[in-house]
């Protein structure tokens, strides 16, 4: 049985005591129409099927999460993908960020696609979502793409 590739990335990651840093770059919202618009930093790390997400937001506010795998839809290998995602997805952000049928075409039902919630210290959510395609070459953490949204009407591009 071959592991999702994102999740032996980051365990080894981790067994290698580090951890992938992501780069927040505000894509709509309040914090874009700011110049320069601010970069947020997180830190990654992982587990084998999922591990902690930190990060810094605005005004020097942390939090924190853990993120997790995406069960893969069950069914034949045939089945048709359903045309509208299910509720809880970030399928807009996806295409906002990367392209119109950008979320359909590459990140679901994706075997390294992972979710977290991150919950700041002053009361801030932060959604986001990860996803590493199933056909690259190198397994390099360059390959992994996010995105996330939150409470205050941001949306980031997330970026390793």
């Amino acid at each position: 049985m071959k592991r999702p590739a994102m999740a032996v990335l980051l365990c080894a990651s981790l067994l290698a005591g580090c951890s992938a840093t992501a780069r927040l770059y505000p894509v709509q919202g309040p914090l874009s129409q700011q110049n320069p618009a601010p970069v947020f930093v997180g830190r990654m790390k992982a587990g084998l099927h999922s591990g902690n997400f930190n990060v810094v937001l605005d005004n020097g506010e942390t939090g924190k999460g853990r993120w997790t795998l995406v069960p893969r839809p069950s069914g034949p290998a045939n089945a048709a993908i359903p045309a509208s995602p299910s509720t809880g997805t970030m399928a807009s952000e996806w295409d906002l960020v990367y392209g119109q049928g950008f979320y359909v075409a590459h990140v679901l039902g994706s075997r390294q696609y992972a979710r977290v919630e991150i919950t700041g210290t002053r009361g801030s959510v932060l959604h986001a979502e990860l996803y590493e395609p199933d056909n690259t070459e190198q397994q390099t953490l360059a390959s992994i793409k996010g995105v996330a949204k939150d409470d205050k009407g941001n949306i980031y591009k997330i970026a390793f």
